[in-house]
């Protein structure tokens, strides 16, 4: 008997199903599904089964509005519109448990990259912040000391603004936060 082969996938594939909702980092049931290569309505199965182990603060299930707006992100590149049943999202440590409902050698490898990914995004996240405190103690000592119609300090906070603020994004977002 021969053992399924397991598909490797990186975290930055992975970041692509990472979205902000109710100011939490999750991921969708179906694209958990597609990553553990198990249909949708099977994992979401296995979470029934296992309710107890997944409180609101592991999955919750999206509203119509929240669902409406992320169907309306993605226009339709998704699948999402014949779905009978709102997605579930699974936050950090909902995806975590998954791990111990879904037992195939692919759910295991891709929770591994999954939870790299996740801990990927909370260092990119604290550089920022690290970041932007550093700039700020630098426009801080700039300020101090220099005159306030030095046009070379201008010149020079101009360049450290443009370096540290982000680029307006064009593309599709990762993710998105709902109010």
């Amino acid at each position: 008997m021969s053992k399924k082969q397991v598909s490797v996938i990186t975290p930055e594939q992975i970041e692509q199903y990472i979205y902000f909702i109710r100011g939490h980092k999750v991921m969708l049931d179906e694209d958990l599904a597609t990553l553990y290569q198990v249909p949708t309505k099977r994992l979401n199965e296995q979470v029934q089964r296992n309710i107890d182990r997944f409180p609101k603060d592991f999955a919750f299930q999206l509203t119509l509005k929240e669902w409406y707006n992320l169907k309306s992100q993605f226009a339709t590149s998704r699948s999402w519109g014949g779905r009978r049943k709102r997605p579930v999202a699974f936050t950090e440590q909902g995806v975590a448990m998954l791990s111990s409902v879904l037992r195939s050698s692919q759910a295991v490898t891709v929770n591994i990259e999954i939870m790299r990914a996740f801990v990927r995004m909370r260092h990119v996240l604290a550089s920022q912040k690290e970041l932007n405190k550093e700039v700020a103690e630098l426009k801080s000592f700039l300020l101090k000391h220099s005159n306030s119609s030095d046009q070379e300090f201008r010149r020079v906070w101009q360049a450290i603004e443009k370096l540290s603020t982000s680029p307006k994004e064009e593309g599709r977002r990762i993710g998105f936060e709902l109010k």
